[in-house]
Formats: C-alpha cells, sequence, structure tokens
C-alpha cells in the first residue's frame, strides 16, 4: 500500500549506515521520497531552510546535535510543529521514552525495529496526520 499525499517527503536522520538504508528502503516502498542526513546539524540546517516533509525519523544520538533537541526546535517553529516525529533509538529507557514524548515526539521506536514495525507506524501516523498536513 503506498501513501498518497500532497508532499510525501520523508527527513531521515540517522548516523548508521545500515538505518540509514533501512529506512530509506521502507519509506520508499511507501512510495515516499527520503531525504536522508547524516548527523543532527546537517539535520537542524536543512529543517530551518525547508519544512516541506510529510514525517521525520530521527535518531536519538547522533554527531553535533541529538534527536531529542531536534523534535525540540521543530515544536518551538511554527511551520515545523505540524510535522510528525518519530524517535529511533537503541537506549530503551523509560526515562528517554517520557523525555521524548514531553519534547513533542509522535512516536519512539527502540532499535533493533523491523521493516514492518516501521512501516505500520508510518501508516498510522499518515492516516491520523492527513487532513492537517494537506496544503490549504
Amino acid at each position: 500500500m503506498k501513501i498518497e499525499h500532497s508532499s510525501n517527503r520523508i527527513l531521515i536522520a540517522d548516523d548508521d549506515p545500515v538505518i540509514r538504508y533501512l529506512v530509506t528502503s521502507i519509506v520508499t516502498k511507501l512510495g515516499c521520497t527520503p531525504v536522508t542526513l547524516n548527523d543532527g546539524r546537517a539535520a537542524f540546517s536543512l529543517l530551518k531552510a525547508d519544512a516541506d516533509f510529510q514525517a521525520a525519523i530521527l535518531d536519538m544520538s547522533m554527531p553535533f546535535l541529538e534527536g531529542l533537541d531536534l523534535i525540540r526546535f521543530m515544536k518551538t517553529e511554527k511551520r515545523l510543529m505540524r510535522i510528525p516525529v518519530v524517535l529511533v533509538t537503541a537506549d530503551q529507557s523509560i526515562k528517554l521514552m517520557a523525555d521524548s514524548f514531553a519534547a513533542g515526539a509522535t512516536a519512539f521506536l527502540p532499535k533493533p525495529f523491523t521493516p514492518h514495525q516501521l512501516q505500520n507506524l508510518l501508516r498510522m501516523l499518515f492516516a491520523k496526520n492527513m487532513p492537517s498536513t494537506r496544503a490549504a
């Protein structure tokens, strides 16, 4: 099942090339266009310049800027706060999960995850957020 949407770009920021490849493959199979970056600073710079994303999938631990800090930035910018954010991390602590939701993450996905888990999560996010993210 492909996702139909006016803006089908997904921001993927993860310093692990294997995870980036896996997530890129999943996003592409859903009919979306992946925009991949390998560190938090690059993702921050892109988001400051471009808010046209259907979702963001951010790794917690990246060089220069962590995923949690990116989420906090996104939730302070009106043009970015509508973008659903999935935080992926190998750290499965309850505190980090609570902190990520408090910062504004839409979903928390512990590593390792299966392609099926991410596909289902993205489908749910897109179904929930489509009406509010369509251009007027």
